[in-house]
């Protein structure tokens, strides 16, 4: 990710932007004015960035930090106003993982000294080993925290030292063997949303209409369930993957196609013509079985009908690509949504 789409992607408010789960920013402008006897005589501003990527098959988290677009009119004290960057990873778990750090963090430097050179510029590197992370899958989790200390000269009307902490970074470590070989991998733990097309001419047609229809008329599906509400439209209710448990991956398609039977009767599939597609995908821990392995879980929370086989298999090959793709793990702990176009 770039600077440029970096402050395009984060807009004019924005904290943090996803462009994939292999590259994210964080952003913030800093402005102060500065007060003579409470009286205000300038102003300066500038903005610092964060943008963390992850090569492909790599477990080292990059970050590249910018500070830039300086600006100062009227009477400043910034030649004394001095700006420090930091990073640390507060938290980890398992706790007990160790983090290998690299790249380097300059010392505190003047608005002046850094305005002098337009964009200043540096990396840090984070990178977890494997065989330290949670089973089954060797799972590190962490918080990346990049932080601004601002140290104000006196003689100013000003607070002194401001301590600023951007937004949070998520990477996480894994090695889990099914969505890639070798040593395991990196990949920031935000929740990336699955695109199905619904439009003329997409594969996955017929798939990507039943989703649309669980999330805006449920009333309409089956089975009959007058509280249905289907996660997975939103970030608040994500979908989270299913792999290590089969036998619950079978019973999510068991519980589908007893709807499939009932309401379109045993013969629905015609001939092979048929299969009976099922959202929450039965992929995930919130299937059609939920309710029989979750005490908590609302019961009939899911939708279930006879489709074209083609729609169905190209919808499960575009999905099983995004959870390789993406690195979307088994469990709680890492989800995705899904939207309709």
């Amino acid at each position: 990710m770039t600077k440029q789409e970096c402050q395009s992607g984060l807009g004019s408010n924005g904290q943090f932007f996803i462009k994939s789960r292999f590259a994210v920013c964080t952003g913030q402008l800093f402005h102060q004015t500065w007060k003579l006897n409470k009286k205000p005589i300038g102003e300066s501003s500038f903005i610092t960035l964060a943008v963390g990527t992850i090569a492909k098959g790599s477990r080292q988290m990059h970050v590249q930090y910018y500070f830039t677009d300086f600006q100062a009119m009227g009477g400043t004290g910034t030649a004394r106003f001095m700006i420090a960057p930091d990073a640390t990873v507060p938290q980890k778990w398992p706790a007990t993982a160790q983090t290998s750090q690299g790249g380097s963090i300059p010392g505190a430097r003047s608005f002046d000294t850094l305005a002098a050179t337009g964009t200043t510029t540096f990396e840090h590197t984070v990178t977890v080993a494997s065989g330290q992370g949670d089973k089954p899958d060797d799972t590190v989790f962490a918080v990346y925290q990049p932080t601004v200390k601002l140290t104000y000269p006196p003689g100013w009307d000003s607070k002194g030292t401001d301590t600023v902490n951007l937004f949070l970074l998520a990477p996480r470590w894994d090695k889990a063997a099914y969505v890639s070989r070798g040593d395991g991998a990196a990949v920031f733990s935000d929740t990336v949303d699955l695109p199905y097309s619904s439009k003329t001419g997409a594969s996955e047609k017929a798939v990507a209409e039943h989703i649309r229809d669980a999330f805006t008329k449920p009333g309409a599906t089956f089975p009959k369930n007058a509280h249905k509400n289907v996660p997975g439209a939103d970030v608040k209710h994500p979908l989270n993957r299913l792999y290590h448990d089969a036998k619950r991956r079978a019973a999510n398609r068991s519980e589908a196609i007893k709807v499939c039977k009932k309401q379109w009767g045993p013969g629905y599939p015609q001939g092979g013509k048929n299969e009976c597609d099922e959202y929450p995908f039965a992929v995930t821990y919130q299937g059609s079985a939920q309710a029989l392995y979750d005490s908590t879980a609302p019961k009939d929370n899911f939708s279930a009908r006879p489709l074209p086989k083609a729609d169905n298999g190209a919808a499960g090959t575009i999905l099983a690509g995004f959870l390789t793709k993406n690195r979307i793990i088994d469990g709680k702990n890492d989800g995705f949504t899904v939207s309709i176009n």
